[in-house]
């Protein structure tokens, strides 16, 4: 299989919001709340913050203990949302167990969503209103289109056990004109898992586990998007059996380097567009 080399991806978009916001006369301004000690979240939101720094964008931290109360993470938030200076807001996920994500991510303020999660971006993707996009089901859609294949027509499926993602990955890979379904991971190797993966010409994987998906499973010619992480002592990989794809027809997006850039270049780019849309309105 050809490679989606996500780096060259992320590369490219970065390069492009650079200039963007030298045009833009201003620096944007991203605000992350991050709480407990979760060390791939501490290392997750360092990554965000040196590419954000490198091409221009402003970073804001708060930081929070393990047990932090809801109300504390829920005032920083209110606090981004009121100040001008911050055009994005990210909430690092996982959240400590105590806290609700859904009522954390419903206090930020739809046009500031950095990460594309609150329900109103959602529900304004379902009625084709203009939206922040989700920017892991969208890193998935930019590398699907590095592939330069004719999408429109074609069948994807999303495997993952989020019904959440699942819904949104393919409602998003039907305004490309694949016709998506999405199955849990652990029907993968059912016959009605197996009938849909032998048909798809797209199949975005995201259950983080290894071989989730092997080279009998797939269609010659498919594009696999890889969008699980599996660590496995000093290694990470993904849900796709590297080994068994490797002399197949088709593209894949490896793991590292794939997905995960190019959903940093992502999340940036929304950052960046609300920065766009606040100077528009004032003129």
């Amino acid at each position: 299989m050809k490679l989606l080399d996500g780096k060259s991806i992320a590369e490219a978009m970065l390069s492009r919001l650079e200039a963007d916001i030298r045009i833009l006369g201003f620096r944007p301004g991203l605000g992350v709340v991050l709480a407990g000690d979760d060390a791939a979240s501490h290392l997750y939101v360092s990554l965000k913050e040196r590419a954000a720094d490198r091409i221009g964008i402003r970073v804001e931290k708060r930081f929070f203990l393990d047990m932090t109360p809801q109300t504390e993470i829920e005032a920083a938030i209110a606090a981004f949302n009121a100040d001008e200076n911050i055009h994005g807001i990210l909430v690092q996920l996982p959240l400590p167990a105590h806290l609700s994500t859904d009522e954390v991510i419903a206090r930020i303020r739809p046009d500031k969503d950095a990460d594309g999660f609150h329900p109103e971006n959602e529900a304004r993707l379902s009625r084709g209103e203009e939206y922040l996009p989700p920017v892991f089901p969208q890193a998935i859609v930019e590398l699907i289109r590095a592939s330069g294949e004719m999408l429109h027509g074609k069948r994807g499926v999303v495997v993952g056990n989020s019904y959440r993602f699942g819904d949104v990955m393919c409602r998003m890979l039907e305004r490309e004109g694949v016709r998506a379904v999405h199955i849990p991971c652990v029907e993968c190797n059912s016959s009605q898992g197996l009938d849909a993966l032998k048909q798809a010409n797209i199949v975005v994987s995201a259950c983080g586990k290894e071989r989730t998906i092997v080279g009998t499973m797939l269609l010659p010619g498919a594009i696999v998007i890889d969008g699980g992480i599996v660590k496995d002592g000093m290694r990470v990989v993904g849900d796709v059996d590297r080994a068994s794809v490797e002399e197949l027809e088709g593209w894949l997006s490896p793991v590292p380097g794939g997905v995960g850039p190019v959903t940093i270049a992502r999340l940036l780019e929304n950052v960046v567009e609300v920065a766009k849309r606040q100077k528009a309105r004032r003129g």
